[in-house]
């Protein structure tokens, strides 16, 4: 199987040289490379071009997560892999997209991602984000599953992931305008059409984030906007409540294991999230210029 590499970039900063000279080392090379670039001002580009990669320029008011990512599936013509990457998830193996892509030989997964890891200078409650979500066991799920996983059974993360063309395209492609949460929508609409989802835990990249109380009120808060325009899901899935306790309760616990000096910016993360996925709630009643401002993703909203 051949496959395309797909990458979404806006000003990547220093860490974008590192990134291009892991992709070059993989044992297994894409058939094509793309970047769709939102207007950087930095160096990515060129760098990029240096690197063999097809460059596709839109402007930062054009990219939308869903639009811009099938932007990339159809310049992919002739693939029958689309793996998407972000420009800060740093593949940690050179076998890393090999182990993602084995994954298609089984012909009823429509959907792989991989682990990621915390990076190396990563806080404690970077790291336990990613040993929650992201174990150490591969796995492969069908629409099944749902009856024990609920709302998790779809999980996807579209930072190290791929998906077969033929099974992206049957579902219709990604939606073009939500305002986070592509993958999640195409994950459970291919479950619901009978493909399956394969975690490959020996898929490795490095991705994580250090988020202010503000940056992760706002994430919360446009994560409820999201599930309020997809209510199918929870209907279909369950509510990702259950799930969320989980979490909390996890991360507790490995705040007093690991860094109890910590506990405190642990609740006050936790507070932030759960003040933001409950304000999200209303965001109907909410006047333009509120939204903008308690959104992550400002350009969404118009």
């Amino acid at each position: 199987m051949n496959y395309s590499l797909l990458i979404p970039t806006l000003n990547a900063g220093p860490a974008w040289k590192t990134f291009l000279e892991e992709v070059a080392v993989q044992t297994l090379k894409p058939e094509k490379k793309i970047i769709i670039d939102s207007g950087s001002s930095d160096d990515t580009v060129v760098l990029a071009k240096e690197a063999g990669f097809e460059v596709i320029q839109i402007s930062k008011n054009e990219f939308r997560h869903g639009a811009s990512r099938q932007q990339l599936v159809n310049s992919s013509e002739g693939i029958d892999i689309c793996v998407f990457l972000t420009q800060d998830a740093i593949l940690a193996s050179p076998d890393s997209l090999k182990n993602l892509v084995h994954n298609f030989k089984d012909m009823d997964v429509g959907l792989a991602y991989g682990r990621q890891l915390p990076h190396k200078n990563a806080t404690t409650l970077e790291t336990h984000a990613r040993l929650f979500n992201y174990p150490d066991r591969s796995v492969t799920r069908s629409f099944a599953d749902k009856d024990t996983l609920g709302f998790k059974v779809f999980f996807c993360s579209n930072s190290f992931s791929a998906y077969r063309r033929s099974a992206l395209n049957s579902v219709g492609g990604f939606p073009l305008d939500p305002i986070m949460g592509e993958d999640a929508i195409v994950a459970a609409t291919m479950l619901k059409a009978g493909f399956k989802i394969a975690y490959a835990a020996d898929a490795t990249a490095y991705h994580s984030h250090s988020y202010t109380l503000a940056e992760e009120y706002r994430r919360y808060f446009d994560t409820r906007v999201f599930h309020e325009q997809n209510n199918w899901l929870i209907k279909e899935y369950g509510k990702p409540t259950g799930e969320g306790l989980k979490f909390v309760r996890s991360e507790l616990n490995y705040v007093i294991r690991r860094q109890p000096t910590h506990i405190v910016k642990s609740i006050s993360s936790i507070f932030a999230k759960w003040l933001g996925y409950k304000m999200g709630g209303f965001y109907k009643k909410m006047p333009l210029g509120l939204l903008k401002k308690l959104s992550m993703h400002k350009h969404y909203w118009k």
